[in-house]
C-alpha cells in the first residue's frame, strides 16, 4: 500500500516534500527503502528516496516470562503507558520521547546516559532474531543497516515514578515548538548544547530556523524554515567549533 506524506506537516521539523510512501505490513525484503516511522528525527530534501513505514500490525507488545516484545511501529507513548500499568521498570526514560519503538532502536535513542541498548535483549529483521551482541552499537548510532520489526527487552519489576517525574522534567527544558530534537551528538566529555553556545549561535537565526533560546543543540523551525536554512545552520555550527576548539561535531539529526 501507498501512502502519501507531507513532511512540512508530518515530520517533527515540519520541513520537507510531499512524498509517496510505502506502508510494509509483513517482513520481506525492503532493504532498498528507508523507514521513516514518526520522522522525529529526520530532515527531508527533495532527494528521490524511496520512503517506507510500517504498518499497524508491527504495532504490538507481547509479554512472555521475562521479554516484552515489542513491535516497531509502536509508539514509545503506549510502551511507557504498559510499563507503567505493569510495574515494568527501566524504560521511564521514553518520557516525552516521541517515537516508534524501531526508531529508538535504530538510533539507540535515550536521554544522557540512559539508552534502549541498555535493556534490548535481541531485534528481529527479515533475517530472523538477532542477539545485542551481534549487534554494533554506540551512543545514539547503531550499525543496522536493515528494518527492523520487532524489539526484545527484559523485563524487571518496578516501575519509578520518581524517575518518571525527573525524565519529564529533563524533557521539559527542550523546545517546545517543531525540532528534530538534538541536532548534533554529544563530543565524548562535553555537550553540543554548551559548544554551540560558546561560539555565540544560541538563538542565532538563518531565515526561518535558529538554534533555540532554550536549549542551542535544538535546531528549530520558528515559521517556514526551510531545508536550506537548517542546513546552513548546521554547517556554520560544525565550523565555529571545529575553529574555536577543534571538535568535529556530528549530527544526531539524520539528513536525507
Amino acid at each position: 500500500m501507498i501512502k502519501q506524506i507531507d513532511f512540512s506537516r508530518y515530520s517533527s521539523i515540519k520541513i520537507g516534500p510531499i512524498v509517496d510512501v510505502q506502508v510494509i505490513d509483513e517482513i520481506g525484503d525492503f532493504d532498498d527503502h528507508t523507514i521513516i516511522g514518526k520522522a522525529n528525527n529526520i530532515l527531508v530534501s527533495n532527494s528521490d528516496k524511496k520512503f517506507a513505514i510500517l504498518g499497524s500490525n508491527f504495532d504490538y507488545i507481547k509479554q512472555e516470562g521475562n521479554k516484552l516484545f515489542i513491535g516497531c511501529a509502536t509508539s514509545t507513548g503506549k510502551v511507557l503507558s504498559y510499563c507503567r500499568k505493569n510495574d515494568i521498570a527501566n524504560l521511564e526514560f521514553l518520557a516525552k520521547l516521541p517515537g516508534t519503538m524501531g526508531g529508538v532502536a535504530k538510533m539507540n535513542a535515550g536521554l544522557k546516559s540512559w539508552e534502549i541498548f541498555n535493556h534490548i535483549i535481541s531485534i528481529k529483521t527479515k533475517d530472523g532474531y538477532i542477539k545485542k551482541q551481534d549487534i554494533s552499537y554506540s551512543y545514539r548510532d547503531t550499525k543496522i543497516d536493515t528494518i527492523i520489526y520487532e524489539v526484545v527487552l527484559e523485563i524487571e519489576s518496578g516501575f519509578s515514578k520518581d524517575k518518571l517525574k525527573q525524565f519529564n522534567k529533563m524533557r521539559d527544558n527542550q523546545p517546545q515548538i517543531p525540532s528534530a530534537g538534538s541536532c548534533f551528538k554529544n563530543p565524548k566529555g562535553d555537550f553540543a548544547g554548551r559548544l554551540i553556545e560558546e561560539v555565540g549561535l544560541k538563538g542565532f537565526e538563518k531565515g526561518g530556523m535558529s538554534f533555540s533560546n532554550k536549549h542551542a543543540n535544538f535546531l528549530v523551525n520558528n515559521q517556514k524554515g526551510t531545508f536550506e536554512d537548517a542546513i546552513y545552520l548546521i554547517n556554520l555550527a560544525k565550523k565555529r567549533v571545529k575553529e574555536k576548539f577543534g571538535i568535529n561535531l556530528e549530527e544526531e539529526i539524520v539528513i536525507y
